[in-house]
């Protein structure tokens, strides 16, 4: 017998023969080459005119569920990579090799679940409108437009339940493994030993058992995970939650590319099961179209009675009178974290830029120390005295003196979170204060030291945005914003709402009815800037319609597609004269808008010059069009906004 096999890797189907029944979704090992791959089975077909490689051996002898099957499908055709690649998103990495079945090497027994029971979960008034509403919204795809504090995870909670009570399995997505300590502590609370954590930071082994347990199991379970847990492998689903679904991170930016909240979108139509997107500052394109289609469902009412508005301060920072304790930090922010250090609470400074410093410089001839291999800026991180690179991870010692006119006078401009964090260890050297982001060891994360950020054993904390998603802290009393308009000078069209989302949504961890004082320290450049006064106001509905004038009269998403081709050559001459060809040949289109050729954000890279090209058409169709029958060699970036 022969049957269509898709091999992990970048590569189609192949057919191969095999002496016995095997039925779609099977995973199986196979030849490739020299290799030997797992595969999933798509169907049996009619013997080819060629000779065919046989099968090895089968893997399992359950197949993946179909919905999986048809989202590699979908993958494929949507995204423009091929079904190998689709493939590895779904099978995790050595499910291949023998693993011993091993309880303790991820926390749980999936063969003995105790009985669903029926927990208590109180819904307010607002709550119960909007699970009603969320019910009766047209469309497998709904938006729950939750403010801070409103209490979507109660919603989710309850949504869960009834899957569960209905024998149907939950997936629920958050945007950071950062996040997961928190909502799995919830939901195990309700539903015990049925919850389980999927994340990248697990190894190869637990990953691979887990992948193994929900394949073989028919248990009703609630999956929590990052984007790659929309991949579990379980036969009965009746929900999927995105939460926060406004965050980059649901888009994977390395091949395969994909948005995990299209296909989750894809999925909820192809299972009939509903799919919430919640968050208190969704996409600009995802309101645009949720609308459209009247799925917006609205949750305005703080889940607590004695939730209340922060008292919201903002400081000049060109105001140096405000700063006379500390070049970062204002002198009403050192205040107020004194004051809750004195009272037993907390405070959280936010600052979206890890490191010491971002910029090294030579005070003689103006030389800046940039990465070898990206020729960009290399970052001082001053605990262990090195530049780093934050694209390729470069490291280096920092030189004494200037490698081009040999001046010891090398200056470090700027300043990330290990540099507030010195100097808030300067002005409150007995204060227990902890730095979160993407520089922790395991041990450091947030996720590892939630339970000692709950109990308000750390008075200060201090991180990018990992920490500011979603996090219900009851000893936290202040934030402070070290410099909020950092990313609006950036030249990318969503820089607007990204700074707008990250404003709202570090507010927003303050003042949700757990204590009295409630206050949030804006530090900025640009006071007068309107994207900083609709956060502060907390005034989406404001902000969406100032965006969504702009976006129409500029003409980007949500009235357009929008394409990013990527050209890489290892000299400059030769990038720049393949740029320019293939932007003569798109423009000859006139339904395209083909934009003048730009260097790529990272331009130098190990692998030579990178240039890139956006385009924006009516229909994502023309884009595809576009890009078939042009013999040049491009990355393909397609970025399609609205659900499916």
């Amino acid at each position: 017998m022969f049957y269509e096999v898709i091999p992990e890797g970048k590569v189609e189907s192949f057919v191969y023969d095999f002496p016995d029944s095997l039925l779609s979704g099977q995973i199986v090992l196979v030849p490739v080459g020299k290799r030997e791959l797992p595969g999933v089975v798509v169907k049996k077909v009619a013997q080819p005119k060629f000779n065919t490689k046989s099968i090895l051996k089968i893997l399992y002898s359950k197949p993946l569920p179909r919905h999986l099957l048809e989202t590699i499908r979908f993958i494929h055709e949507f995204y423009l990579v091929s079904s190998g690649q689709a493939v590895t998103l779904v099978l995790p990495r050595g499910v291949e090799k023998k693993r011993r079945k091993t309880e303790q090497m991820f926390g749980f027994n999936i063969e003995s679940k105790e009985p669903t029971k029926t927990p208590s979960i109180r819904l307010n008034l607002s709550q119960k409108n909007a699970l009603e509403g969320l019910q009766k919204a047209p469309g497998a795809t709904k938006l729950l437009f939750g403010v801070t504090g409103s209490g979507k995870t109660n919603i989710y909670l309850k949504m869960a339940n009834n899957a569960l009570l209905e024998q149907k399995s939950v997936i629920l997505l958050v945007p950071e493994i950062a996040l997961t300590g928190q909502l799995v502590q919830v939901f195990k609370e309700m539903f015990g030993e049925r919850v389980i954590l999927m994340h990248s930071q697990q190894t190869e082994a637990e990953r691979h058992l887990i992948f193994n347990a929900l394949l073989e199991s028919d248990e009703p379970l609630v999956i929590i995970g990052p984007r790659s847990a929309l991949f579990a492998p379980l036969s009965n689903i009746g929900l999927i939650v995105i939460d926060e679904e406004h965050e980059s991170s649901y888009a994977q930016e390395n091949a395969p590319r994909y948005s995990a909240i299209r296909v989750a979108s894809f999925m909820a139509k192809t299972l009939s099961c509903p799919l919430i997107l919640g968050s208190a500052t969704p996409s600009v394109e995802d309101y645009f179209i949720a609308s459209k289609h009247e799925s917006v469902v609205e949750l305005l009412q703080k889940a607590k009675s004695s939730a209340k508005k922060p008292n919201i301060k903002l400081i000049d920072f060109k105001n140096r009178d405000s700063f006379t304790k500390n070049r970062y930090i204002s002198d009403a922010l050192i205040g107020a974290i004194s004051e809750n250090i004195d009272n037993g609470r907390q405070t959280l400074i936010f600052h979206n830029r890890r490191g010491s410093a971002p910029l090294t410089i030579c005070e003689n001839c103006g030389e800046e120390l940039l990465c070898p291999n990206c020729f960009l800026p290399l970052t001082l991180h001053s605990d262990s005295y090195e530049l780093v690179c934050h694209t390729c991870d470069y490291h280096e010692k920092v030189p004494s003196s200037c490698p081009k006119c040999g001046s010891p006078g090398l200056v470090h401009k700027g300043f990330g979170t290990k540099l507030i964090e010195t100097e808030l260890g300067k002005l409150f050297p007995k204060a227990t204060i902890r730095r979160f982001d993407a520089d922790n060891k395991k041990s450091e994360a947030f996720n590892t030291l939630y339970p000692e950020v709950r109990d308000g054993k750390i008075d200060i904390l201090i991180g990018t945005q990992t920490i500011v998603k979603g996090l219900d802290l009851p000893k936290l009393a202040t934030v402070g914003v070290v410099q909020a308009d950092s990313g609006l000078s950036l030249p990318d069209y969503v820089a607007e709402e990204r700074v707008f989302q990250l404003l709202t949504q570090v507010i927003g961890r303050v003042g949700r009815g757990h204590l009295e004082k409630a206050e949030a320290y804006i530090q900025t450049f640009r006071p007068e800037h309107p994207v900083l006064s609709f956060a502060i106001n907390e005034d989406y509905i404001g902000f969406y319609d100032y965006l969504i004038k702009k976006r129409k009269k500029s003409g980007f998403p949500p009235f357009c597609y929008i394409m990013r081709l990527e050209i890489t050559m290892k000299t400059e001459t030769g990038v720049l004269k393949r740029v320019q060809t293939l932007v003569k040949k798109l423009s000859s289109d006139k339904s395209l808008r083909v934009s003048p050729p730009r260097p790529a954000f990272h331009e130098r890279t190990k692998n030579g010059y990178t240039w890139q090209i956006i385009v924006r058409a009516r229909s994502r169709s023309a884009l595809i069009e576009a890009c078939q029958g042009i013999d040049t060699n491009f990355k393909v970036i397609l970025d399609p906004p609205g659900l499916l």
